[in-house]
């Protein structure tokens, strides 16, 4: 195996598990919206307000190019990764697909008001995230080699779930 990519809608874990999961396995880290921001020098909610959302999945496509051909790294996807055509295809060549799966409520728990994130300022409800996130589920869903329901587990319980059932996989 090559990499394990995280998958998932935002507040669902994956940047805290994946840097804890590659810290458990001795492999490297990478979120793919920090590598952009870094290559950018803007933030996602910048590039989204100066550029639009074209500008930015663009610069995703590209960034998921380039970490899927690394090596015995946890890559940590945007939210919207999946849904946008090749990035998939591009994700399972690069390794395996983990879906962390939240509920709604869950999500809009974790990520609260924040500011950072460009979709909050359109999904501010529950109904209109609950709306999202079932509409992203089909996508995720195809994608995924493995789901983990992160929704009622500590950190520690769901890399523990990852790792059990990647053994014989993990090398």
């Amino acid at each position: 195996m090559a990499n394990i990519i995280l998958i998932g809608f935002m507040g669902s874990g994956k940047t805290t598990i994946g840097f804890r999961l590659a810290r458990a396995l001795g492999w490297h880290f990478v979120d793919t919206d920090e590598k952009i921001e870094k290559l950018t020098e803007l933030t996602v909610s910048r590039i989204f307000k100066k550029h639009g959302e074209i500008r930015f999945r663009s610069e995703e496509k590209l960034m998921v190019q380039k970490v899927a051909a690394l090596d015995r790294t946890v890559i940590a996807t945007g939210g919207g990764v999946p849904v946008f055509a090749g990035n998939v295809t591009v994700l399972k060549q690069g390794g395996i697909v983990i879906w962390l799966k939240a509920a709604p409520e869950i999500v809009l728990d974790r990520i609260g008001k924040s500011r950072n994130r460009p979709l909050l300022r359109k999904y501010r409800d529950l109904d209109q995230v609950k709306g999202l996130v079932e509409e992203r589920a089909r996508f995720y869903e195809a994608a995924a080699d493995l789901i983990i329901d992160t929704g009622d587990k500590t950190h520690d319980q769901i890399v523990s779930e990852i790792i059990n059932s990647l053994r014989g996989q993990l090398s």
